[in-house]
């Protein structure tokens, strides 16, 4: 009954100045929003890049090219020996078709179902046929078991065979959304000549096959694929060759027959390639679950500095609530004086200020809540022209995390203002006009 008391009159006290409380708690609804709209942009980021890998397949094993960098203390690098930091980068060319081959050795990893070596560009290229135009958000040169290693399934017609491979064929298969862009339908794809383009490259292709739609359950941009022989790219693409003549390959991908063999045939293969490689460890082996694990670390810290940088606004707020207050406090000392004359005392003077500061940041924090969601919501799906969807994900402990902050710094920030009105002495507030 107290408590009900006492928010009563602080709703009374700040309604009497309206404008002031609403400015005053934009502030909150502001730090309370951008904080829930951050973090649930940072967990949709994390949400989209652990989708992405989970849709790449089921039990793999990626391998890729790496080289070693010696930083000196001056800022030099060097490829090997001396002291300073180590940085590992990609390397295009420690990779090739021998060590694909290599693994695909059954007596050495038992439990290897099925290895493809391939290039994968993650760059658009326009594909002109049937008089229409569209683009391909990636382009695929891979080898005939892609399908059984992704996970993908054919519409129409075939994938890429060992003779295509043998005569560098230009035959291409095209993702769903790329034969309905061009074609309409898959069926009409089959056998009809497209051309690509992508920087100074324009090559002719002749449509073999059409993938299944892959929608949510793929990689984000599987339906926009192109596929065409590994063998075809290296021989047309000069950066598909290496200048030593040897047929090197960006990505090796294994797929293995159970889930609980992967990661004994990690370090099968690492052992195996190793020995491929004189001993030289210029390449790395990952399976989906360090990839997953290396996108959740980089998505909390990436949820962590947004919300932090989201806080600060949230902090001014609470600033700005602590400034109100004792603005309220130097023009109300003549009701605490009163309040203190008719026999209140310095607890129940405090605790008034308090539940009105309270009051201020709890009904902007739920107010802040409702907007950053909604901001979230609107967000989500948008491309705000960098051709990339952006994914929101709002979480329950985002919202109690915001919510409790912006209730801790109406505690935090009205303390002062309440205490310093509890200080006052009755007669000289008595006294004051």
């Amino acid at each position: 009954m107290i408590v009900f008391s006492m928010v009563q009159a602080a709703v009374m006290a700040l309604s009497t100045n309206k404008l002031r409380t609403t400015l005053t708690m934009l502030g909150i609804v502001i730090g309370v929003g951008a904080v829930i709209a951050l973090m649930a942009a940072g967990q949709g980021a994390k949400q989209g890049v652990t989708k992405e890998v989970s849709g790449l397949g089921s039990n793999l094993i990626f391998v890729t090219g790496q080289r070693s960098q010696t930083t000196s203390s001056s800022g030099t690098s060097s490829s090997s020996g001396g002291g300073g930091a180590t940085v590992r980068a990609f390397n295009p060319f420690s990779l090739t078709t021998d060590d694909a081959d290599a693994l695909k050795d059954n007596a050495l990893l038992p439990y290897v179902e099925a290895v493809v070596a391939q290039y994968s560009l993650e760059l658009e290229s326009q594909l002109t046929g049937n008089g229409r135009s569209t683009t391909a958000t990636a382009m695929t040169a891979t080898q005939p078991d892609f399908p059984s290693v992704r996970s993908y399934k054919l519409a129409v017609g075939r994938f890429i065979s060992e003779d295509d491979m043998s005569r560098k064929a230009t035959n291409v298969v095209l993702g769903a959304q790329v034969a309905q862009d061009l074609f309409d339908t898959a069926a009409n794809a089959i056998g009809k000549d497209v051309r690509m383009s992508f920087g100074p490259f324009s090559l002719n292709f002749t449509v073999v096959g059409v993938m299944e739609p892959r929608g949510a359950a793929g990689a984000g941009t599987d339906d926009t694929t192109i596929l065409v022989p590994l063998t075809t790219f290296q021989a047309r693409v000069p950066f598909g060759r290496s200048p030593t003549g040897r047929s090197n390959i960006q990505e090796i991908i294994v797929k293995v027959s159970s889930g609980d063999k992967v990661d004994q045939t990690k370090e099968a293969i690492r052992q195996v390639l190793l020995q491929e490689h004189d001993l030289s460890e210029d390449f790395t082996v990952q399976t989906q679950e360090d990839l997953t694990a290396t996108a959740r670390h980089v998505s909390r810290t990436l949820t962590i500095l947004l919300g932090a940088i989201a806080g600060i606004s949230l902090v001014v707020g609470g600033i700005g609530t602590m400034n109100i207050m004792l603005v309220s406090v130097a023009e109300r000392t003549r009701e605490i004086g009163i309040r203190k004359a008719v026999g209140a005392n310095r607890q129940d003077i405090m605790l008034q200020f308090v539940v009105e500061a309270l009051l201020v940041t709890v009904v902007g924090g739920a107010a802040g809540v409702v907007a950053g969601a909604l901001a979230a919501r609107v967000a989500d799906g948008q491309t705000f022209g960098t051709g990339t969807e952006v994914t929101t994900l709002v979480t329950p402990l985002s919202i109690i995390v915001a919510f409790g902050v912006s209730a801790a710094i109406g505690l935090f920030f009205g303390i002062y203002p309440a205490f310093r009105a509890s200080r006052l002495d009755p007669i000289e507030a008595l006294r004051s006009e």
